[in-house]
Protein backbone atom coordinates (compact mmCIF):
# COMPACT_ATOMS: atom_id res chain seq x y z
CA UNK A 1 0.00 0.00 0.00
CA UNK A 2 3.09 2.34 0.59
CA UNK A 3 4.04 2.35 -2.84
CA UNK A 4 0.31 2.52 -3.65
CA UNK A 5 -0.35 6.23 -1.27
CA UNK A 6 3.28 7.31 -2.28
CA UNK A 7 1.95 8.83 -5.92
CA UNK A 8 -0.89 10.05 -4.45
CA UNK A 9 -1.95 13.67 -5.04
CA UNK A 10 -2.32 13.69 -1.28
CA UNK A 11 1.18 12.77 -0.21
CA UNK A 12 2.88 15.04 -3.38
CA UNK A 13 0.64 17.99 -1.92
CA UNK A 14 2.15 17.04 1.95
CA UNK A 15 5.49 16.30 0.49
CA UNK A 16 5.53 19.91 -1.69
CA UNK A 17 3.98 21.51 1.94
CA UNK A 18 7.28 20.32 3.98
CA UNK A 19 9.84 21.67 0.84
CA UNK A 20 12.25 23.51 3.95
CA UNK A 21 12.33 26.88 1.31
CA UNK A 22 8.45 26.45 0.74
CA UNK A 23 7.36 29.94 2.79
CA UNK A 24 3.70 29.56 1.04
CA UNK A 25 2.73 27.41 3.93
CA UNK A 26 2.70 28.21 7.61
CA UNK A 27 4.70 26.02 10.19
CA UNK A 28 2.13 24.37 11.79
CA UNK A 29 0.60 22.80 8.54
CA UNK A 30 4.54 21.61 8.06
CA UNK A 31 4.24 20.10 11.01
CA UNK A 32 0.85 18.60 10.38
CA UNK A 33 2.25 16.89 6.74
CA UNK A 34 5.43 15.65 8.59
CA UNK A 35 3.52 13.78 10.99
CA UNK A 36 1.01 12.15 8.29
CA UNK A 37 3.95 11.50 5.75
CA UNK A 38 4.70 8.97 8.71
CA UNK A 39 2.04 7.22 8.31
CA UNK A 40 1.40 7.45 4.84
CA UNK A 41 5.21 5.82 4.54
CA UNK A 42 4.53 3.31 6.95
CA UNK A 43 6.94 4.54 9.68
CA UNK A 44 4.25 4.89 12.40
CA UNK A 45 3.18 2.24 15.12
CA UNK A 46 -0.20 3.74 15.86
CA UNK A 47 -1.78 4.38 12.17
CA UNK A 48 -1.64 3.32 9.09
CA UNK A 49 -3.45 4.06 5.13
CA UNK A 50 -6.09 1.34 4.51
CA UNK A 51 -5.11 0.55 0.75
CA UNK A 52 -8.88 -0.45 0.44
CA UNK A 53 -10.35 2.60 1.59
CA UNK A 54 -7.84 4.57 -0.50
CA UNK A 55 -8.86 2.46 -3.86
CA UNK A 56 -12.73 3.29 -3.13
CA UNK A 57 -12.56 6.54 -2.21
CA UNK A 58 -10.35 7.14 -5.40
CA UNK A 59 -13.13 5.05 -7.49
CA UNK A 60 -15.90 6.93 -6.09
CA UNK A 61 -13.78 10.53 -7.10
CA UNK A 62 -13.84 9.41 -10.47
CA UNK A 63 -17.41 9.19 -10.16
CA UNK A 64 -18.15 12.29 -8.00
CA UNK A 65 -18.48 15.14 -10.93
CA UNK A 66 -17.74 18.95 -9.82
CA UNK A 67 -21.03 20.48 -10.49
CA UNK A 68 -19.35 24.14 -11.37
CA UNK A 69 -15.98 22.46 -14.10
CA UNK A 70 -18.23 19.19 -14.87
CA UNK A 71 -15.70 17.08 -14.39
CA UNK A 72 -15.24 14.24 -12.18
CA UNK A 73 -13.71 15.27 -8.57
CA UNK A 74 -10.75 12.82 -9.05
CA UNK A 75 -9.08 15.32 -11.73
CA UNK A 76 -9.96 18.96 -9.71
CA UNK A 77 -9.49 18.85 -6.20
CA UNK A 78 -7.02 21.24 -4.85
CA UNK A 79 -4.29 19.57 -2.90
CA UNK A 80 -5.20 20.44 0.40
CA UNK A 81 -8.54 18.95 0.25
CA UNK A 82 -6.69 15.61 -1.18
CA UNK A 83 -4.96 15.32 2.03
CA UNK A 84 -7.90 16.21 4.06
CA UNK A 85 -9.90 13.54 2.68
CA UNK A 86 -7.50 11.12 2.34
CA UNK A 87 -6.44 11.72 6.04
CA UNK A 88 -10.25 11.90 7.61
CA UNK A 89 -11.47 8.61 5.96
CA UNK A 90 -8.64 6.76 5.28
CA UNK A 91 -5.90 6.73 8.35
CA UNK A 92 -6.96 3.83 10.45
CA UNK A 93 -5.96 2.51 13.64
CA UNK A 94 -3.30 -0.48 13.86
CA UNK A 95 -5.53 -1.64 17.03
CA UNK A 96 -8.45 -2.29 16.11
CA UNK A 97 -8.76 -0.46 12.57
CA UNK A 98 -11.07 2.15 12.93
CA UNK A 99 -10.56 5.33 11.79
CA UNK A 100 -7.46 7.08 13.44
CA UNK A 101 -8.61 10.57 13.72
CA UNK A 102 -11.27 11.36 15.99
CA UNK A 103 -11.65 15.10 14.70
CA UNK A 104 -10.09 16.84 12.09
CA UNK A 105 -9.95 20.52 11.99
CA UNK A 106 -9.23 23.30 9.13
CA UNK A 107 -8.73 26.59 9.52
CA UNK A 108 -8.87 28.27 6.43
CA UNK A 109 -9.91 31.68 5.05
CA UNK A 110 -13.10 32.34 3.10
CA UNK A 111 -13.24 31.43 -0.69
CA UNK A 112 -10.90 28.26 -0.55
CA UNK A 113 -14.31 26.25 -1.23
CA UNK A 114 -14.19 24.26 2.87
CA UNK A 115 -17.60 23.51 2.72
CA UNK A 116 -17.91 22.47 -1.00
CA UNK A 117 -15.09 20.24 -0.04
CA UNK A 118 -16.84 19.07 3.19
CA UNK A 119 -20.05 18.15 0.93
CA UNK A 120 -17.66 15.59 -0.51
CA UNK A 121 -16.42 13.82 2.58
CA UNK A 122 -19.99 13.76 4.25
CA UNK A 123 -20.97 12.15 0.95
CA UNK A 124 -18.33 9.31 0.69
CA UNK A 125 -18.66 9.06 4.24
CA UNK A 126 -22.71 7.93 4.05
CA UNK A 127 -21.70 5.80 0.69
CA UNK A 128 -18.72 3.99 3.44
CA UNK A 129 -20.20 4.31 6.88
CA UNK A 130 -21.68 1.16 8.74
CA UNK A 131 -25.65 0.69 8.33
CA UNK A 132 -27.90 3.23 9.80
CA UNK A 133 -25.46 5.68 10.62
CA UNK A 134 -25.98 9.15 11.08
CA UNK A 135 -24.41 12.83 10.65
CA UNK A 136 -24.96 16.29 11.52
CA UNK A 137 -23.79 19.70 11.02
CA UNK A 138 -23.77 22.31 13.20
CA UNK A 139 -23.56 25.64 12.64
CA UNK A 140 -24.67 29.20 14.31
CA UNK A 141 -28.30 29.80 12.46
CA UNK A 142 -30.32 26.88 10.05
CA UNK A 143 -29.53 29.23 6.88
CA UNK A 144 -25.61 28.55 7.34
CA UNK A 145 -26.06 24.74 8.40
CA UNK A 146 -27.68 24.16 5.55
CA UNK A 147 -25.04 25.69 3.26
CA UNK A 148 -23.39 22.10 3.71
CA UNK A 149 -26.99 20.68 2.77
CA UNK A 150 -27.09 22.37 -0.41
CA UNK A 151 -23.27 21.83 -1.74
CA UNK A 152 -24.20 18.04 -0.93
CA UNK A 153 -27.46 18.62 -2.90
CA UNK A 154 -25.84 20.21 -5.79
CA UNK A 155 -23.19 17.39 -5.83
CA UNK A 156 -25.63 14.58 -5.94
CA UNK A 157 -27.44 16.69 -8.60
CA UNK A 158 -24.77 17.01 -10.89
CA UNK A 159 -23.46 13.34 -10.58
CA UNK A 160 -26.00 10.77 -12.93
CA UNK A 161 -24.54 7.84 -10.97
CA UNK A 162 -25.83 9.22 -7.50
CA UNK A 163 -28.43 11.10 -8.90
CA UNK A 164 -31.04 8.27 -8.78
CA UNK A 165 -33.50 7.59 -5.95
CA UNK A 166 -32.59 4.09 -5.09
CA UNK A 167 -29.05 5.74 -3.93
CA UNK A 168 -29.42 9.09 -1.50
CA UNK A 169 -33.42 10.68 -1.17
CA UNK A 170 -33.14 14.88 -0.91
CA UNK A 171 -35.74 16.05 1.96
CA UNK A 172 -35.95 19.23 2.68
CA UNK A 173 -35.23 18.34 6.31
CA UNK A 174 -32.66 15.46 5.67
CA UNK A 175 -30.38 13.67 2.90
CA UNK A 176 -31.08 9.79 3.30
CA UNK A 177 -28.55 7.32 1.70
CA UNK A 178 -30.57 4.06 0.95
CA UNK A 179 -27.46 1.74 0.02
CA UNK A 180 -26.29 2.58 4.00
CA UNK A 181 -29.47 3.65 5.72
CA UNK A 182 -27.55 6.45 6.53
CA UNK A 183 -28.82 9.86 6.83
CA UNK A 184 -27.54 13.11 7.17
CA UNK A 185 -29.45 15.91 9.26
CA UNK A 186 -28.66 20.04 9.46
CA UNK A 187 -29.17 21.50 12.94
CA UNK A 188 -29.30 25.03 13.99
CA UNK A 189 -27.47 26.41 17.33
CA UNK A 190 -29.99 28.83 17.48
CA UNK A 191 -32.95 26.27 16.98
CA UNK A 192 -32.07 22.74 17.69
CA UNK A 193 -30.98 20.58 21.13
CA UNK A 194 -27.95 19.27 20.45
CA UNK A 195 -28.20 16.44 22.94
CA UNK A 196 -29.96 13.62 22.82
CA UNK A 197 -28.21 12.95 19.22
CA UNK A 198 -25.99 10.21 18.36
CA UNK A 199 -23.45 11.10 15.71
CA UNK A 200 -21.21 8.99 13.58
CA UNK A 201 -20.14 11.90 11.92
CA UNK A 202 -20.43 15.62 12.76
CA UNK A 203 -19.65 18.80 10.92
CA UNK A 204 -19.04 22.29 12.76
CA UNK A 205 -19.16 24.59 10.41
CA UNK A 206 -18.05 28.48 11.30
CA UNK A 207 -16.44 27.34 14.39
CA UNK A 208 -15.39 30.75 14.92
CA UNK A 209 -19.29 32.03 16.27
CA UNK A 210 -19.74 29.36 18.28
CA UNK A 211 -19.02 28.74 21.88
CA UNK A 212 -17.99 24.79 22.51
CA UNK A 213 -21.68 23.54 23.56
CA UNK A 214 -22.24 22.04 19.78
CA UNK A 215 -18.91 20.53 19.37
CA UNK A 216 -18.75 18.51 22.91
CA UNK A 217 -22.18 17.79 22.68
CA UNK A 218 -21.74 15.74 19.12
CA UNK A 219 -18.61 14.57 20.90
CA UNK A 220 -20.39 13.45 23.94
CA UNK A 221 -23.01 11.52 21.75
CA UNK A 222 -19.89 9.78 19.87
CA UNK A 223 -18.30 8.24 23.16
CA UNK A 224 -19.94 4.46 22.66
CA UNK A 225 -18.89 4.90 18.90
CA UNK A 226 -15.51 2.56 17.84
CA UNK A 227 -15.54 4.48 14.78
CA UNK A 228 -16.29 7.97 15.11
CA UNK A 229 -15.06 11.19 12.97
CA UNK A 230 -15.61 15.05 13.93
CA UNK A 231 -14.94 18.10 11.80
CA UNK A 232 -14.45 21.09 12.38
CA UNK A 233 -13.96 24.34 10.02
CA UNK A 234 -13.45 27.89 9.83
CA UNK A 235 -12.47 31.10 9.21
CA UNK A 236 -11.15 33.34 11.94
CA UNK A 237 -13.81 35.33 13.57
CA UNK A 238 -13.23 38.79 16.00
CA UNK A 239 -14.93 37.15 19.29
CA UNK A 240 -12.91 36.00 22.16
CA UNK A 241 -15.22 33.37 23.28
CA UNK A 242 -15.12 30.78 20.28
CA UNK A 243 -14.81 26.89 20.73
CA UNK A 244 -12.71 27.66 17.41
CA UNK A 245 -9.59 28.99 19.64
CA UNK A 246 -9.77 26.12 22.09
CA UNK A 247 -9.62 23.71 19.18
CA UNK A 248 -6.94 25.52 17.20
CA UNK A 249 -5.10 25.68 21.03
CA UNK A 250 -5.75 21.51 21.13
CA UNK A 251 -4.19 21.19 17.71
CA UNK A 252 -1.27 23.21 18.43
CA UNK A 253 -0.59 20.99 21.57
CA UNK A 254 -0.86 17.51 19.57
CA UNK A 255 1.28 18.74 17.19
CA UNK A 256 3.85 20.97 19.57
CA UNK A 257 3.88 17.03 21.65
CA UNK A 258 3.05 18.32 24.39
CA UNK A 259 -0.41 15.97 24.39
CA UNK A 260 -0.22 12.20 24.56
CA UNK A 261 -3.07 11.67 22.00
CA UNK A 262 -2.45 12.15 18.78
CA UNK A 263 -5.47 11.35 17.11
CA UNK A 264 -6.47 15.13 15.80
CA UNK A 265 -5.76 15.65 12.14
CA UNK A 266 -5.76 19.92 12.06
CA UNK A 267 -4.68 21.90 8.94
CA UNK A 268 -4.13 25.45 9.95
CA UNK A 269 -3.77 27.90 7.30
CA UNK A 270 -2.92 31.22 9.50
CA UNK A 271 0.15 33.23 8.53
CA UNK A 272 3.10 32.75 11.08
CA UNK A 273 3.54 35.16 13.45
CA UNK A 274 6.63 36.96 12.04
CA UNK A 275 4.89 37.87 8.76
CA UNK A 276 2.43 39.72 10.53
CA UNK A 277 4.78 41.72 12.69
CA UNK A 278 5.36 45.14 12.14
CA UNK A 279 1.79 45.18 9.44
CA UNK A 280 3.46 42.61 7.46
CA UNK A 281 0.33 41.55 6.41
CA UNK A 282 0.36 44.94 4.29
CA UNK A 283 3.00 43.97 2.03
CA UNK A 284 3.90 40.56 2.33
CA UNK A 285 2.17 38.19 -0.34
CA UNK A 286 3.11 34.95 1.91
CA UNK A 287 0.38 36.03 4.56
CA UNK A 288 -2.03 35.58 1.77
CA UNK A 289 -0.77 32.68 0.31
CA UNK A 290 -0.35 30.71 3.98
CA UNK A 291 -4.11 31.95 4.89
CA UNK A 292 -5.41 30.69 1.46
CA UNK A 293 -3.96 27.57 0.16
CA UNK A 294 -5.96 27.83 -3.09
CA UNK A 295 -4.52 31.53 -4.07
CA UNK A 296 -1.27 29.26 -4.85
CA UNK A 297 -2.22 28.41 -8.09
CA UNK A 298 -5.23 29.84 -8.56
CA UNK A 299 -4.32 33.76 -9.94
CA UNK A 300 -7.82 35.31 -10.19
CA UNK A 301 -8.36 34.24 -6.29
CA UNK A 302 -4.64 35.64 -5.45
CA UNK A 303 -5.09 38.68 -8.00
CA UNK A 304 -9.43 39.05 -5.50
CA UNK A 305 -7.18 39.06 -2.54
CA UNK A 306 -4.51 41.58 -3.64
CA UNK A 307 -7.50 44.43 -4.35
CA UNK A 308 -8.97 43.05 -1.19
CA UNK A 309 -5.73 43.99 1.05
CA UNK A 310 -5.62 47.45 -0.67
CA UNK A 311 -8.88 48.23 0.59
CA UNK A 312 -7.90 46.63 4.01
CA UNK A 313 -4.87 49.38 4.07
CA UNK A 314 -6.91 52.29 2.94
CA UNK A 315 -9.73 52.05 4.79
CA UNK A 316 -9.56 50.93 8.65
CA UNK A 317 -12.93 49.87 8.06
CA UNK A 318 -12.42 46.97 5.72
CA UNK A 319 -9.79 46.13 7.95
CA UNK A 320 -11.25 44.18 10.69
CA UNK A 321 -13.08 41.50 8.09
CA UNK A 322 -10.11 41.33 5.88
CA UNK A 323 -7.74 39.95 8.44
CA UNK A 324 -9.87 37.82 10.34
CA UNK A 325 -11.87 36.15 7.02
CA UNK A 326 -9.11 36.30 4.31
CA UNK A 327 -6.23 36.44 6.66
CA UNK A 328 -6.91 34.59 9.60
CA UNK A 329 -5.63 36.83 12.02
CA UNK A 330 -8.40 37.24 14.80
CA UNK A 331 -8.74 40.96 15.09
CA UNK A 332 -11.04 43.39 16.39
CA UNK A 333 -12.90 46.66 13.74
CA UNK A 334 -11.55 49.16 16.20
CA UNK A 335 -12.96 52.27 14.62
CA UNK A 336 -11.38 55.48 14.99
CA UNK A 337 -11.53 56.28 18.59
CA UNK A 338 -9.25 52.98 19.32
CA UNK A 339 -6.36 53.15 21.46
CA UNK A 340 -4.17 50.92 20.33
CA UNK A 341 -3.67 48.34 17.02
CA UNK A 342 -4.13 44.85 19.23
CA UNK A 343 -1.67 43.46 16.41
CA UNK A 344 0.47 45.76 17.44
CA UNK A 345 0.12 44.88 21.06
CA UNK A 346 0.27 41.09 20.33
CA UNK A 347 4.10 41.92 18.58
CA UNK A 348 5.02 42.95 22.98
CA UNK A 349 3.82 39.69 24.59
CA UNK A 350 6.54 36.71 25.79
CA UNK A 351 6.54 33.94 28.04
CA UNK A 352 5.96 34.39 31.40
CA UNK A 353 9.35 34.36 33.10
CA UNK A 354 8.67 34.42 36.85
CA UNK A 355 12.42 34.74 37.15
CA UNK A 356 12.57 38.38 35.87
CA UNK A 357 11.08 40.06 38.23
CA UNK A 358 13.00 38.81 41.57
CA UNK A 359 14.86 41.52 43.13
CA UNK A 360 13.03 44.16 41.12
CA UNK A 361 11.23 47.73 42.11
CA UNK A 362 7.82 47.52 41.16
CA UNK A 363 4.52 50.25 40.83
CA UNK A 364 1.31 48.64 41.25
CA UNK A 365 -1.99 49.95 39.61
CA UNK A 366 -5.67 48.59 40.88
CA UNK A 367 -8.74 49.22 39.59
CA UNK A 368 -11.15 48.12 41.91
CA UNK A 369 -14.68 48.00 40.27
CA UNK A 370 -18.11 47.35 41.86
CA UNK A 371 -18.64 44.04 43.74
CA UNK A 372 -20.46 42.27 41.00
CA UNK A 373 -17.76 43.71 38.21
CA UNK A 374 -14.32 42.84 36.78
CA UNK A 375 -10.93 44.47 38.91
CA UNK A 376 -7.57 44.18 37.87
CA UNK A 377 -3.88 44.80 39.14
CA UNK A 378 -1.30 45.61 37.35
CA UNK A 379 2.45 45.09 38.01
CA UNK A 380 5.24 47.26 36.21
CA UNK A 381 8.86 47.94 36.32
CA UNK A 382 11.37 49.22 34.34
CA UNK A 383 14.87 48.59 32.49
CA UNK A 384 16.29 51.21 30.14
CA UNK A 385 14.05 52.28 28.20
CA UNK A 386 11.65 49.32 28.25
CA UNK A 387 8.40 48.60 30.66
CA UNK A 388 7.82 45.86 31.55
CA UNK A 389 4.15 44.14 32.66
CA UNK A 390 2.14 41.57 34.22
CA UNK A 391 -1.61 41.93 35.04
CA UNK A 392 -4.18 40.00 36.58
CA UNK A 393 -7.87 39.90 36.43
CA UNK A 394 -10.75 39.20 39.10
CA UNK A 395 -14.49 38.11 38.63
CA UNK A 396 -17.40 37.22 41.27
CA UNK A 397 -16.72 32.96 40.77
CA UNK A 398 -20.69 32.68 40.26
CA UNK A 399 -20.67 35.15 37.32
CA UNK A 400 -18.28 33.04 35.19
CA UNK A 401 -20.67 31.34 33.14
CA UNK A 402 -23.34 34.71 32.88
CA UNK A 403 -19.86 36.80 31.84
CA UNK A 404 -18.72 34.63 29.72
CA UNK A 405 -21.94 35.13 27.57
CA UNK A 406 -22.68 38.00 27.89
CA UNK A 407 -18.91 39.43 26.94
CA UNK A 408 -18.01 36.53 24.73
CA UNK A 409 -14.72 36.13 26.67
CA UNK A 410 -13.93 32.12 28.23
CA UNK A 411 -13.24 33.38 31.77
CA UNK A 412 -12.81 29.36 32.35
CA UNK A 413 -10.13 29.11 29.94
CA UNK A 414 -8.65 32.64 31.43
CA UNK A 415 -8.86 31.28 35.33
CA UNK A 416 -7.10 28.15 33.50
CA UNK A 417 -4.43 30.27 32.21
CA UNK A 418 -3.48 31.93 35.59
CA UNK A 419 -4.18 35.81 34.24
CA UNK A 420 -7.75 35.47 35.91
CA UNK A 421 -8.91 34.50 39.28
CA UNK A 422 -12.28 33.73 40.68
CA UNK A 423 -12.62 34.88 44.17
CA UNK A 424 -16.13 35.45 46.13
CA UNK A 425 -19.50 34.45 45.21
CA UNK A 426 -21.91 36.88 43.20
CA UNK A 427 -20.06 39.28 44.37
CA UNK A 428 -16.19 39.94 44.40
CA UNK A 429 -14.22 38.52 47.60
CA UNK A 430 -11.86 42.08 48.31
CA UNK A 431 -10.21 40.18 50.73
CA UNK A 432 -9.03 37.59 47.97
CA UNK A 433 -7.63 40.66 46.19
CA UNK A 434 -6.46 42.54 49.25
CA UNK A 435 -4.28 39.18 50.13
CA UNK A 436 -3.09 38.66 46.66
CA UNK A 437 -1.69 42.37 46.48
CA UNK A 438 -0.23 41.61 49.56
CA UNK A 439 1.58 38.62 48.43
CA UNK A 440 3.32 39.70 45.34
CA UNK A 441 6.46 40.69 46.73
CA UNK A 442 7.30 36.99 48.29
CA UNK A 443 5.65 34.94 45.28
CA UNK A 444 7.87 37.47 42.86
CA UNK A 445 10.45 38.66 45.15
CA UNK A 446 9.51 42.00 43.98
CA UNK A 447 10.12 45.83 45.89
CA UNK A 448 6.69 47.13 45.71
CA UNK A 449 7.12 51.24 45.27
CA UNK A 450 3.92 52.92 45.21
CA UNK A 451 0.33 51.60 44.29
CA UNK A 452 -1.60 54.01 42.44
CA UNK A 453 -5.59 53.47 42.51
CA UNK A 454 -8.49 55.22 41.68
CA UNK A 455 -10.48 56.30 44.54
CA UNK A 456 -13.88 54.82 43.64
CA UNK A 457 -14.71 51.96 45.40
CA UNK A 458 -11.01 51.03 46.61
CA UNK A 459 -11.02 53.67 50.28
CA UNK A 460 -11.27 50.34 52.42
CA UNK A 461 -9.05 48.17 50.73
CA UNK A 462 -6.41 50.79 50.69
CA UNK A 463 -6.67 51.46 54.19
CA UNK A 464 -6.25 47.79 54.61
CA UNK A 465 -3.34 47.46 52.39
CA UNK A 466 -1.49 50.68 54.26
CA UNK A 467 -1.86 49.07 57.35
CA UNK A 468 -0.88 45.41 56.33
CA UNK A 469 1.98 44.06 59.01
CA UNK A 470 4.03 45.35 55.27
CA UNK A 471 2.08 47.75 54.58
CA UNK A 472 2.23 49.32 51.19
CA UNK A 473 2.37 52.93 50.20
CA UNK A 474 -0.86 53.78 48.14
CA UNK A 475 -1.09 56.97 46.10
CA UNK A 476 -4.61 58.31 44.64
CA UNK A 477 -4.39 58.78 40.67
CA UNK A 478 -7.29 61.21 39.71
CA UNK A 479 -9.76 59.63 37.10
CA UNK A 480 -9.15 62.68 34.57
CA UNK A 481 -7.89 63.73 30.96
CA UNK A 482 -5.22 66.02 32.58
CA UNK A 483 -3.74 63.33 34.92
CA UNK A 484 -4.26 60.29 32.64
CA UNK A 485 -2.94 61.50 29.27
CA UNK A 486 0.63 61.48 29.84
CA UNK A 487 0.92 57.67 30.88
CA UNK A 488 -2.37 56.79 28.26
CA UNK A 489 0.68 58.59 25.82
CA UNK A 490 3.60 56.89 26.86
CA UNK A 491 1.78 53.34 26.79
CA UNK A 492 1.15 53.74 23.39
CA UNK A 493 4.25 55.18 22.32
CA UNK A 494 5.93 51.80 24.17
CA UNK A 495 3.92 49.49 22.14
CA UNK A 496 4.12 51.40 18.83
CA UNK A 497 8.35 51.31 19.99
CA UNK A 498 8.03 47.39 20.66
CA UNK A 499 9.57 48.90 24.16
CA UNK A 500 6.54 47.48 26.34
CA UNK A 501 6.70 43.72 27.54
CA UNK A 502 4.36 41.84 28.74
CA UNK A 503 3.74 38.16 30.49
CA UNK A 504 1.64 36.34 27.88
CA UNK A 505 -2.19 37.54 28.80
CA UNK A 506 -5.33 36.66 26.60
CA UNK A 507 -7.60 38.78 29.02
CA UNK A 508 -5.72 42.12 28.71
CA UNK A 509 -5.00 41.43 24.70
CA UNK A 510 -8.95 41.26 25.38
CA UNK A 511 -9.01 44.56 26.48
CA UNK A 512 -6.66 46.23 24.67
CA UNK A 513 -9.16 45.40 21.44
CA UNK A 514 -12.31 46.68 23.49
CA UNK A 515 -10.49 50.02 24.62
CA UNK A 516 -11.23 53.37 23.20
CA UNK A 517 -10.02 56.93 24.01
CA UNK A 518 -11.92 60.26 24.03
CA UNK A 519 -9.83 63.93 23.40
CA UNK A 520 -10.79 66.40 25.93
CA UNK A 521 -11.06 69.86 24.58
CA UNK A 522 -6.95 70.37 25.19
CA UNK A 523 -6.74 66.89 23.59
CA UNK A 524 -5.97 65.38 26.43
CA UNK A 525 -6.43 61.24 25.48
CA UNK A 526 -7.47 59.16 27.81
CA UNK A 527 -9.16 55.48 27.78
CA UNK A 528 -13.27 55.77 28.41
CA UNK A 529 -14.79 52.94 30.17
CA UNK A 530 -18.49 53.76 28.80
CA UNK A 531 -17.22 54.51 25.09
CA UNK A 532 -15.24 51.32 25.29
CA UNK A 533 -16.44 48.16 23.31
CA UNK A 534 -16.30 45.90 26.41
CA UNK A 535 -14.10 45.40 29.78
CA UNK A 536 -10.94 47.42 29.93
CA UNK A 537 -10.54 47.58 33.67
CA UNK A 538 -6.95 45.99 32.75
CA UNK A 539 -5.57 48.31 30.65
CA UNK A 540 -7.06 51.06 33.28
CA UNK A 541 -5.22 49.34 36.02
CA UNK A 542 -1.98 49.29 33.78
CA UNK A 543 -2.43 53.03 33.31
CA UNK A 544 -3.04 53.72 36.48
CA UNK A 545 0.75 51.59 37.47
CA UNK A 546 2.50 53.37 34.74
CA UNK A 547 1.18 57.01 36.25
CA UNK A 548 3.45 56.24 38.95
CA UNK A 549 6.36 54.46 37.11
CA UNK A 550 6.38 56.83 34.31
CA UNK A 551 7.03 59.71 37.21
CA UNK A 552 10.68 57.42 38.43
CA UNK A 553 11.47 56.87 35.07
CA UNK A 554 11.66 60.64 34.38
CA UNK A 555 13.48 61.29 37.92
CA UNK A 556 15.90 58.58 36.63
CA UNK A 557 16.38 60.16 33.37
CA UNK A 558 16.94 63.58 35.40
CA UNK A 559 19.66 62.10 37.75
CA UNK A 560 21.66 60.88 34.89
CA UNK A 561 21.89 64.02 32.85
CA UNK A 562 22.79 65.87 36.44
CA UNK A 563 25.46 63.52 36.98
Amino acid sequence: MVNEISGSEAVRYAEWCIIKDNDKVPKYVKKQCGAWLEIAYGRDREAYIDGRTFRLICALLKIIIHPDVKKPMYYCMDGYAWLLITAALCTKSRSDNTLYYRTVLLEIARKNRKTFYAGVIFIIAMLTMERFGRAFSVAPDLKLSKELQEAIRKIIKSTPALDDSSIFKILRSEIRCIITDSVYTPLAYSEDKMDGKLANLFLADEAGCMDSYPVEAMRSSQIGLSSRLGIIISTEYPKDDNVLITEIDMAKKTLDGFRESKRYFALLYEPDDELIRDDGWQTDDRVLYQANPVSVDDRNIFDALLEKRTEAILYESKRGNFLCKHCNIRYKDVGVESYVDILKVRECRRAEDVGFWKGRRVWLGLDLSQTDDNTSVAMVTFDDENIYAKVWGFIPADSIKKKSDKENVDYSKLINDGVCFACGDSVIDYGFVENFILSLEKTYGVQIVLLGFDRYNAISTVQKLESAVNPITCVEIKQHSSVLHRPTKLLKEKILQKRFVYDENELLEINFSNARCTEDTNLNKYVNKKKSSGKVDCVVSLINAIFLCQIEMENASWSAQIF
